[in-house]
Parts: structure tokens; sequence; C-alpha cells
């Protein structure tokens, strides 16, 4: 992909809005490109993207990165299991370009976070919280970027950092007070399973997605490129 200043080719209003695809090949490239192909507000252009859409691997986020300031066009970035040096990565290009990134891009799971934060802020502290995620045989990451998308709303709820507890094993084990528990499940062709659970004095509450398909997070991805 060769993305080019867009200022040597501005749009109009009246023309689609042009995205490269930094991974064009993957599943989330290839859900995007067949969402921009039903959507005539958008279009596929290698040469003169107006956004670059990156939705590859934590390895290849410097050379996204790259590409778009070089171009001096936005980023959106959906690539999940990035690190904190990745973060800092992200907010040195903000600097210079709009960079928008999101460990989820569907309308749910966002709808999904703003309830999870306000679960928390109401339950408070004596009831537990655990996520519970399942995706498909072959996802890298783990727990998931939406899992930890929503127990930092757990957090925000509770007004401030949880400590975390990861893949308990072993015996004699004791849930740390205050701790969000987190379990990743693989297996199939899941999309994405989330699953949120306070569990409190003889009562829960959970607060759950299903993604039935990479579309959703595909449509969302054009709805942050506009």
């Amino acid at each position: 992909m060769t993305a080019r200043p867009k200022r040597d080719t501005m749009r109009t209003e009246d023309q689609p809005i042009r995205i490269s695809l930094f991974a064009p090949n993957g599943r989330m490239g290839k859900a995007i490109a067949a969402a921009i192909a039903d959507d005539p507000g958008f279009a596929l252009d290698e040469e003169h993207a107006d956004v670059l859409v990156d939705f590859s691997a934590p390895s290849a986020l410097q050379a996204s990165l790259d590409r778009a300031v070089s171009a001096g066009i936005p980023i959106l970035v959906g690539t999940t299991g990035l690190d904190d040096f990745a973060s800092r990565r992200l907010a040195t290009a903000a600097e210079q370009i709009a960079v928008l990134q999101a460990s989820n891009t569907s309308l749910g799971v966002a709808l999904l976070a703003d309830l999870v934060e306000r679960a928390a802020s109401v339950l408070g502290p004596e009831w537990d919280v655990e996520i519970v995620e399942t995706h498909h045989r072959n996802k890298a990451d783990a727990p998931s970027g939406t899992a930890l998308t929503l127990g930092e709303a757990a957090a925000r709820g509770r007004g401030g950092e949880m400590a975390v507890e990861r893949g308990r094993d072993g015996t004699g084990l004791k849930r740390q007070e205050g701790a969000i528990g987190y379990a990743s499940l693989r297996g199939g062709t899941v999309a994405g399973d989330h699953d949120v659970m306070f569990l409190g004095p003889e009562e829960r509450l959970i607060l759950s997605h299903r993604a039935e398909s990479r579309s959703i997070f595909a449509r969302g991805a054009l709805a942050g490129v506009r």
C-alpha cells in the first residue's frame, strides 16, 4: 500500500471516504472490505487514502503508524494485545495525525462498557467482578482487548484502579478482595463472547454481549473512520 498525502488529491464532500487497509488479507481486513463494498459512502483506495485502517498485529503497529504519519492521514487502529509501549507509540503519532484506537468497534460493546461502569458504581465493592471471554481457536492474545476494556470500565465505576487476577490455577487459592478476575476460553470459530459477572451476596448480575459475525466490527470500523 502506498498511502500518499491526501492533500495531493483532496476529496470533496460528495465523494466517498477513501480507505486503505493495512492488512487487507486478514480476517478483519476482508470483513471491512466487504462492508465498504456495501456502503457507497466509502471506497477502497490504496493510492490516495483519506484514512488508514489497521487491524493487524502488535508487531506491525509501528509500521502502520509510520505510514499514516508519512502520508499525513488519520489512522484507525483496531489491533488488540497492545502493551504500554504501544500506547506511547500511539500518543506520539497522535501529536501529528488523528489517531483512533479501539479494542472493539461494535456498537453493542460500546454500550456494554457503559453499562458495566454504571453497574460497578451502583453495586459497590462487596460485589466481585469476573469477566469471561470466548474467542476462536486462532486468537493470539488473552485476555481479549475487549475484556480488558470492560475491566477498565468496571474500575472507573469503582473510582480507581483494581487489582487483576488472570488464569487462576492450582490449589489453596483465595480470591483477592476487590480484584477483577479474567478467564479466557478458546475454540471453534467464535467471533467473540463477553460476560461481565457481578457476584454479590446471594445474587448475581451478568451483562453479556455475543458477536455473531465480524461484520459488526467492520460496520463499527466504518463509523469510526467517518
